[in-house]
């Protein structure tokens, strides 16, 4: 990567603390339910970030259940969301602006006890982030429920592309 950003260096320093991991996990859930809102209200818990992956979870408690007693749909698709945007913001320089540009998501099996996310990414793609000024990529996610079950497939499609000055918007107007 040829130059960190903001986000990137944040995670990088609490991944990078002598501290037990349970204290690193909370400090980087911390840290990104306090920026990305949503996510917060749906409980998602980071397990694991860095450079490579991303790890979240999801309990299965009152606040995200649906009327079956399992986590609800659309908070399925924020703990997939919440899991690739992360791991891609990394990545995104400072000067540019992460979009969600669609997301795909087949709901293939009814989903047991609390959900877990991993999502990857590729050499490729973190070349082609860092290094161009717009553009977009599928990131991989994977989720699974207690029972180690798939209830959902997923294709998260995210974009970037660089942040429009006060100048240029008002011409756009």
């Amino acid at each position: 990567m040829s130059k960190a950003n903001r986000l990137f260096t944040v995670v990088e320093k609490i991944n990078g603390f002598a501290a037990p991991a349970f204290l690193k996990q909370r400090a980087l859930t911390l840290a990104f339910n306090s920026q990305i809102k949503f996510a917060g209200t749906t409980g998602i818990f980071i397990e694991r970030w860095d450079l490579d992956g991303a790890v979240c979870r999801c309990k299965n408690r009152w606040r995200v259940q649906n009327h079956l007693g399992g986590i609800h749909a659309t908070a399925m698709a924020t703990l997939a969301e919440s899991t690739t945007g992360m791991l891609f913001g990394l990545y995104v320089p400072d000067s540019h602006v992460p979009l969600l540009k669609s997301m795909k998501i087949d709901y293939i099996a009814r989903a047991s006890g609390d959900l877990k996310a991993v999502a990857t990414i590729t050499e490729e793609q973190k070349e082609l982030i860092s290094k161009t000024d717009k553009g977009s990529t599928i990131m991989e996610v994977k989720v699974t429920d207690s029972k180690g079950v798939e209830p959902i497939r997923c294709a998260m499609e995210w974009a970037w592309t660089t942040k429009r000055t006060k100048d240029k918007a008002r011409k756009s107007d």
